[in-house]
């Protein structure tokens, strides 16, 4: 892929330009020229060899640039993890009924809710916009388009707020106050029938 070649150029780059570092600093190390041998003429000669060069360092972090991250005007962040393979890609419209993959994780990391969990091998359906799932799933499926992947951060309020879900006994899978992530593949939508 392209990415794979821009990191082995890059990475070509980068221990050409380590090999360059290390034979000046070799040589600069051990010469004593006219008594310059003070740590900033050292540095200032091993920084000034690559750049005559013409030797980029790519800083690593740039070639492992993470997605971009987008804040919904209701407080869900989320992150496009796999784009639709259609061409022209199916939005869907509130009344729709969609089905979706996901994984719900607490913010800790722990699982806590799955379509592909134990007893569960079928995409979850509901009615967009009818209330049947959370606001925050509802509100982040209608942001996405078939075939799409996301992460989503949701709020508390958006989730399940100050009551959490909780046992009679007082013991809570989802304690109140909880942002939720969520990994949402929306595999389909359609009309629904009249």
């Amino acid at each position: 892929t392209i990415s794979s070649k821009v990191n082995t150029i890059t990475m070509k780059s980068f221990v050409t330009a380590i090999a360059l570092l290390l034979s000046v600093a070799s040589t600069a190390a051990f010469s004593i020229n006219g008594g310059e041998s003070d740590r900033r003429s050292f540095l200032s000669k091993i920084v000034a060899v690559p750049a005559a060069a013409g030797v980029v360092i790519a800083s690593p972090q740039s070639s492992l640039a993470g997605p971009e991250i987008v804040t919904l005007p209701s407080g869900i962040k989320y992150a496009v993890t796999k784009e639709p393979s259609d061409k022209k890609p199916v939005v869907p419209m509130k009344g729709d009924i969609v089905g979706i993959d996901y994984t719900g994780y607490l913010a800790n990391g722990q699982i806590f809710d799955a379509t592909h969990s134990s007893g569960k091998q079928n995409a979850l359906l509901f009615k967009l916009g009818s209330g049947s799932v959370i606001p925050g799933l509802d509100d982040m499926v209608s942001q996405m388009v078939v075939g799409q992947k996301v992460q989503a951060i949701i709020p508390p309020e958006l989730a399940y707020g100050e009551k959490g879900v909780c046992l009679d006994d007082g013991e809570c899978l989802i304690k109140p106050g909880q942002t939720l992530v969520y990994d949402i593949l929306l595999k389909k939508s359609s009309i629904p029938p009249p």
